[in-house]
Protein backbone atom coordinates (compact mmCIF):
# COMPACT_ATOMS: atom_id res chain seq x y z
CA UNK A 1 0.00 0.00 0.00
CA UNK A 2 1.38 3.38 -1.03
CA UNK A 3 1.57 5.89 1.82
CA UNK A 4 0.22 9.39 1.31
CA UNK A 5 2.71 11.75 3.01
CA UNK A 6 1.13 13.88 5.72
CA UNK A 7 2.76 17.03 4.29
CA UNK A 8 1.41 16.54 0.76
CA UNK A 9 -2.35 16.62 1.01
CA UNK A 10 -5.19 18.86 -0.07
CA UNK A 11 -7.23 21.05 2.24
CA UNK A 12 -6.55 23.47 5.08
CA UNK A 13 -4.86 23.47 8.48
CA UNK A 14 -5.58 25.99 11.23
CA UNK A 15 -2.29 27.63 12.21
CA UNK A 16 -1.85 30.49 14.67
CA UNK A 17 -5.29 31.97 14.22
CA UNK A 18 -6.17 31.32 10.59
CA UNK A 19 -6.76 28.63 8.02
CA UNK A 20 -3.93 28.16 5.55
CA UNK A 21 -3.38 25.71 2.68
CA UNK A 22 -2.35 22.29 3.99
CA UNK A 23 1.02 22.24 2.20
CA UNK A 24 1.93 25.69 3.57
CA UNK A 25 1.72 24.61 7.22
CA UNK A 26 5.48 24.47 7.88
CA UNK A 27 7.98 25.19 10.66
CA UNK A 28 11.69 25.99 10.57
CA UNK A 29 14.27 23.26 11.06
CA UNK A 30 15.55 25.07 14.18
CA UNK A 31 12.21 25.03 15.96
CA UNK A 32 12.62 24.41 19.69
CA UNK A 33 9.80 21.85 19.77
CA UNK A 34 11.66 19.68 17.26
CA UNK A 35 14.97 19.72 19.13
CA UNK A 36 13.84 19.70 22.76
CA UNK A 37 10.33 18.19 22.63
CA UNK A 38 8.68 21.37 23.97
CA UNK A 39 5.42 20.26 22.40
CA UNK A 40 2.03 18.99 23.57
CA UNK A 41 -0.84 17.59 21.55
CA UNK A 42 -4.29 16.05 21.61
CA UNK A 43 -6.04 13.31 19.70
CA UNK A 44 -9.76 13.74 19.10
CA UNK A 45 -12.44 12.15 16.96
CA UNK A 46 -15.32 13.65 15.08
CA UNK A 47 -18.39 11.45 14.63
CA UNK A 48 -21.23 12.50 12.33
CA UNK A 49 -19.93 16.07 12.39
CA UNK A 50 -19.61 16.32 16.20
CA UNK A 51 -16.24 16.30 17.94
CA UNK A 52 -16.49 13.99 20.93
CA UNK A 53 -15.72 15.74 24.24
CA UNK A 54 -14.03 18.62 22.42
CA UNK A 55 -13.91 20.98 25.38
CA UNK A 56 -12.33 18.33 27.63
CA UNK A 57 -9.60 17.83 25.05
CA UNK A 58 -9.00 21.58 24.68
CA UNK A 59 -8.78 21.94 28.45
CA UNK A 60 -6.26 19.11 28.67
CA UNK A 61 -4.18 20.64 25.87
CA UNK A 62 -3.82 23.88 27.81
CA UNK A 63 -3.10 22.01 31.03
CA UNK A 64 -0.46 19.84 29.32
CA UNK A 65 1.37 22.94 28.11
CA UNK A 66 1.29 24.48 31.57
CA UNK A 67 2.73 21.30 33.08
CA UNK A 68 5.78 21.45 30.80
CA UNK A 69 6.22 25.19 31.28
CA UNK A 70 4.58 27.23 28.54
CA UNK A 71 1.26 28.94 27.95
CA UNK A 72 -0.86 28.49 24.84
CA UNK A 73 -2.03 31.97 23.69
CA UNK A 74 -5.63 30.86 23.10
CA UNK A 75 -8.49 30.13 25.46
CA UNK A 76 -10.44 26.89 25.62
CA UNK A 77 -13.34 28.56 23.82
CA UNK A 78 -11.04 29.82 21.07
CA UNK A 79 -9.48 26.39 20.59
CA UNK A 80 -12.95 24.80 20.46
CA UNK A 81 -14.05 27.31 17.82
CA UNK A 82 -10.88 26.85 15.76
CA UNK A 83 -11.29 23.07 15.84
CA UNK A 84 -14.86 23.30 14.57
CA UNK A 85 -13.72 25.75 11.89
CA UNK A 86 -11.09 23.46 10.44
CA UNK A 87 -13.38 20.41 10.55
CA UNK A 88 -15.98 22.40 8.61
CA UNK A 89 -13.37 23.63 6.14
CA UNK A 90 -12.27 20.06 5.44
CA UNK A 91 -15.91 19.07 4.93
CA UNK A 92 -15.50 15.91 6.98
CA UNK A 93 -18.15 14.26 9.13
CA UNK A 94 -16.04 11.43 10.51
CA UNK A 95 -12.39 12.24 11.08
CA UNK A 96 -9.44 12.39 13.42
CA UNK A 97 -8.45 15.74 14.94
CA UNK A 98 -4.89 16.67 15.96
CA UNK A 99 -4.28 19.95 17.82
CA UNK A 100 -0.61 20.56 18.63
CA UNK A 101 1.20 23.39 20.42
CA UNK A 102 4.95 23.99 20.48
CA UNK A 103 7.73 26.48 21.13
CA UNK A 104 9.07 28.13 18.00
CA UNK A 105 12.49 29.07 16.62
CA UNK A 106 13.35 32.32 18.44
CA UNK A 107 15.66 30.52 20.89
CA UNK A 108 17.47 27.21 20.52
CA UNK A 109 18.88 26.34 23.88
CA UNK A 110 17.62 24.02 26.56
CA UNK A 111 15.93 27.07 28.11
CA UNK A 112 13.79 29.03 25.66
CA UNK A 113 11.37 31.23 27.61
CA UNK A 114 11.16 33.89 24.89
CA UNK A 115 10.20 31.50 22.10
CA UNK A 116 6.80 32.09 20.53
CA UNK A 117 4.22 29.42 21.30
CA UNK A 118 2.39 28.21 18.21
CA UNK A 119 -0.84 26.25 17.84
CA UNK A 120 -2.00 24.21 14.86
CA UNK A 121 -5.04 22.02 14.29
CA UNK A 122 -5.27 19.46 11.49
CA UNK A 123 -7.99 16.94 10.65
CA UNK A 124 -8.01 13.96 8.33
CA UNK A 125 -9.80 10.69 7.73
CA UNK A 126 -8.49 7.95 10.03
CA UNK A 127 -11.05 5.20 10.31
CA UNK A 128 -9.50 3.11 13.08
CA UNK A 129 -6.23 2.52 14.90
CA UNK A 130 -6.77 -1.19 14.33
CA UNK A 131 -8.68 -2.74 11.42
CA UNK A 132 -12.31 -3.82 12.05
CA UNK A 133 -11.27 -7.44 11.45
CA UNK A 134 -8.50 -7.17 14.02
CA UNK A 135 -10.80 -5.55 16.57
CA UNK A 136 -13.46 -8.22 16.04
CA UNK A 137 -11.15 -11.07 17.01
CA UNK A 138 -8.93 -9.13 19.42
CA UNK A 139 -5.35 -7.92 19.10
CA UNK A 140 -2.14 -9.65 20.15
CA UNK A 141 0.19 -7.84 22.55
CA UNK A 142 3.68 -8.44 23.80
CA UNK A 143 5.52 -6.85 26.72
CA UNK A 144 7.40 -3.62 26.08
CA UNK A 145 11.05 -3.38 27.05
CA UNK A 146 10.58 0.23 28.18
CA UNK A 147 8.66 1.26 31.29
CA UNK A 148 6.57 4.33 32.05
CA UNK A 149 8.68 6.75 34.13
CA UNK A 150 8.03 7.84 37.69
CA UNK A 151 6.10 11.11 38.12
CA UNK A 152 9.13 12.72 39.77
CA UNK A 153 11.30 11.98 36.72
CA UNK A 154 9.02 13.15 33.89
CA UNK A 155 5.85 15.28 33.46
CA UNK A 156 3.67 12.18 33.26
CA UNK A 157 0.34 14.02 33.63
CA UNK A 158 0.99 15.95 30.40
CA UNK A 159 0.22 14.70 26.91
CA UNK A 160 3.70 15.80 25.93
CA UNK A 161 5.31 14.70 22.68
CA UNK A 162 8.58 13.70 24.35
CA UNK A 163 6.88 11.09 26.51
CA UNK A 164 5.89 9.15 23.38
CA UNK A 165 9.45 8.34 22.30
CA UNK A 166 9.47 5.08 24.27
CA UNK A 167 5.94 4.34 23.02
CA UNK A 168 7.04 4.62 19.39
CA UNK A 169 10.04 2.39 20.04
CA UNK A 170 7.93 -0.18 21.92
CA UNK A 171 5.14 -0.35 19.35
CA UNK A 172 7.54 -0.64 16.41
CA UNK A 173 9.43 -3.43 18.18
CA UNK A 174 6.14 -5.24 18.86
CA UNK A 175 4.99 -4.89 15.25
CA UNK A 176 8.32 -6.24 14.02
CA UNK A 177 7.56 -9.41 15.99
CA UNK A 178 4.06 -9.73 14.54
CA UNK A 179 2.13 -8.15 17.42
CA UNK A 180 -0.30 -5.26 17.21
CA UNK A 181 0.99 -3.38 20.25
CA UNK A 182 2.85 -3.72 23.52
CA UNK A 183 1.82 -3.61 27.16
CA UNK A 184 3.98 -1.23 29.19
CA UNK A 185 4.74 -1.68 32.87
CA UNK A 186 5.52 1.29 35.09
CA UNK A 187 8.70 2.11 36.97
CA UNK A 188 7.57 -0.17 39.83
CA UNK A 189 6.91 -3.13 37.56
CA UNK A 190 3.12 -2.73 37.77
CA UNK A 191 0.75 -2.76 34.79
CA UNK A 192 0.51 0.71 33.24
CA UNK A 193 -0.93 0.96 29.71
CA UNK A 194 -0.34 0.09 26.08
CA UNK A 195 1.80 2.39 23.94
CA UNK A 196 -1.08 4.74 23.12
CA UNK A 197 -4.07 3.44 25.04
CA UNK A 198 -5.22 2.64 28.57
CA UNK A 199 -5.99 -0.92 29.64
CA UNK A 200 -8.90 -2.65 31.40
CA UNK A 201 -9.40 -6.18 32.72
CA UNK A 202 -12.55 -8.14 33.54
CA UNK A 203 -11.98 -9.92 36.84
CA UNK A 204 -15.09 -12.01 37.52
CA UNK A 205 -17.52 -9.37 36.25
CA UNK A 206 -15.67 -6.38 37.74
CA UNK A 207 -13.81 -3.92 35.56
CA UNK A 208 -10.30 -3.24 36.89
CA UNK A 209 -7.88 -0.64 35.53
CA UNK A 210 -4.51 0.65 36.77
CA UNK A 211 -4.45 3.89 38.77
CA UNK A 212 -3.06 6.59 36.43
CA UNK A 213 -0.42 7.97 38.75
CA UNK A 214 2.42 7.90 36.23
CA UNK A 215 0.65 7.84 32.87
CA UNK A 216 -2.15 9.74 31.15
CA UNK A 217 -5.65 9.50 32.61
CA UNK A 218 -7.34 9.10 29.25
CA UNK A 219 -10.59 10.81 28.34
CA UNK A 220 -11.80 7.59 26.71
CA UNK A 221 -10.73 5.73 29.84
CA UNK A 222 -12.91 7.93 32.04
CA UNK A 223 -15.79 7.65 29.56
CA UNK A 224 -15.67 3.84 29.69
CA UNK A 225 -15.63 3.90 33.48
CA UNK A 226 -18.75 6.08 33.48
CA UNK A 227 -20.49 3.79 30.99
CA UNK A 228 -19.67 0.71 33.08
CA UNK A 229 -21.00 2.30 36.27
CA UNK A 230 -24.24 3.19 34.48
CA UNK A 231 -24.58 -0.52 33.72
CA UNK A 232 -24.12 -1.34 37.39
CA UNK A 233 -20.68 -2.83 36.78
CA UNK A 234 -18.22 -2.35 39.61
CA UNK A 235 -15.17 -0.34 38.48
CA UNK A 236 -11.94 -0.67 40.43
CA UNK A 237 -8.90 1.60 40.00
CA UNK A 238 -5.89 0.00 41.65
CA UNK A 239 -2.32 -1.19 41.33
CA UNK A 240 -2.32 -4.32 39.16
CA UNK A 241 0.64 -6.68 39.31
CA UNK A 242 1.53 -8.62 36.14
CA UNK A 243 1.10 -11.94 37.99
CA UNK A 244 -2.62 -11.16 38.35
CA UNK A 245 -3.26 -10.90 34.60
CA UNK A 246 -3.77 -14.64 34.19
CA UNK A 247 -6.83 -14.46 36.45
CA UNK A 248 -8.66 -12.04 34.12
CA UNK A 249 -11.31 -13.31 31.72
CA UNK A 250 -11.19 -10.32 29.37
CA UNK A 251 -8.80 -7.51 28.52
CA UNK A 252 -9.31 -4.45 26.33
CA UNK A 253 -7.64 -1.17 25.41
CA UNK A 254 -9.21 2.30 25.35
CA UNK A 255 -8.19 5.51 23.64
CA UNK A 256 -9.38 8.12 21.16
CA UNK A 257 -7.55 6.37 18.32
CA UNK A 258 -8.05 2.81 19.56
CA UNK A 259 -11.63 3.49 20.79
CA UNK A 260 -12.32 0.17 22.56
CA UNK A 261 -10.16 -2.66 21.25
CA UNK A 262 -10.32 -6.21 22.67
CA UNK A 263 -7.12 -8.10 23.47
CA UNK A 264 -7.05 -11.77 22.50
CA UNK A 265 -3.52 -12.62 23.57
CA UNK A 266 -0.75 -11.14 25.70
CA UNK A 267 2.69 -12.73 25.47
CA UNK A 268 4.85 -12.12 28.54
CA UNK A 269 7.70 -14.61 28.20
CA UNK A 270 7.60 -17.34 29.29
CA UNK A 271 3.84 -16.98 29.82
CA UNK A 272 1.12 -16.44 27.23
CA UNK A 273 -2.25 -15.14 28.44
CA UNK A 274 -5.33 -15.64 26.26
CA UNK A 275 -8.63 -13.81 26.65
CA UNK A 276 -12.17 -14.03 25.36
CA UNK A 277 -13.71 -11.18 23.43
CA UNK A 278 -16.50 -11.53 25.95
CA UNK A 279 -19.85 -9.98 26.76
CA UNK A 280 -18.50 -7.21 28.98
CA UNK A 281 -16.03 -6.08 26.32
CA UNK A 282 -18.66 -6.24 23.59
CA UNK A 283 -21.10 -4.28 25.73
CA UNK A 284 -18.55 -1.54 26.36
CA UNK A 285 -17.72 -1.43 22.65
CA UNK A 286 -21.39 -1.08 21.76
CA UNK A 287 -22.15 1.48 24.47
CA UNK A 288 -19.16 3.59 23.50
CA UNK A 289 -20.04 3.45 19.80
CA UNK A 290 -23.59 4.54 20.56
CA UNK A 291 -22.47 7.32 22.88
CA UNK A 292 -20.04 8.94 20.44
CA UNK A 293 -22.66 8.77 17.69
CA UNK A 294 -25.35 10.14 20.01
CA UNK A 295 -27.50 7.03 19.79
CA UNK A 296 -29.50 5.65 22.74
CA UNK A 297 -27.89 2.85 24.72
CA UNK A 298 -29.51 -0.56 24.57
CA UNK A 299 -31.13 -1.41 27.88
CA UNK A 300 -31.26 -5.17 27.27
CA UNK A 301 -27.51 -5.78 26.95
CA UNK A 302 -25.99 -7.98 29.66
CA UNK A 303 -22.39 -8.45 30.72
CA UNK A 304 -23.06 -12.00 31.91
Amino acid sequence: MKLIPMDDRDGSIWLDGKLIPWRDAKIHILTHGLHYASSVFEGERCYNGEIFKLTEHSQRLIRSAEIIGFKIPYSVAQIDAATKQVVAAQQLKDCYVRPIAWRGSEMLGVSAPQSTVHLAIAVWVWASYFTPETKAKGVRLTLAAWRRPAPDTAPTASKAAGLYMICTHSKEAAEAQGFADALMLDYRGLVAEATGANVFFNFNGELHTPTPDCFLDGITRKTVMDLARKRGIKVVERAIHPREIGKAQEMFLTGTAAEITPVAELVMEPTTHQFQVGNLTRMMMDDYSRLVRQQPLLSSVSAA
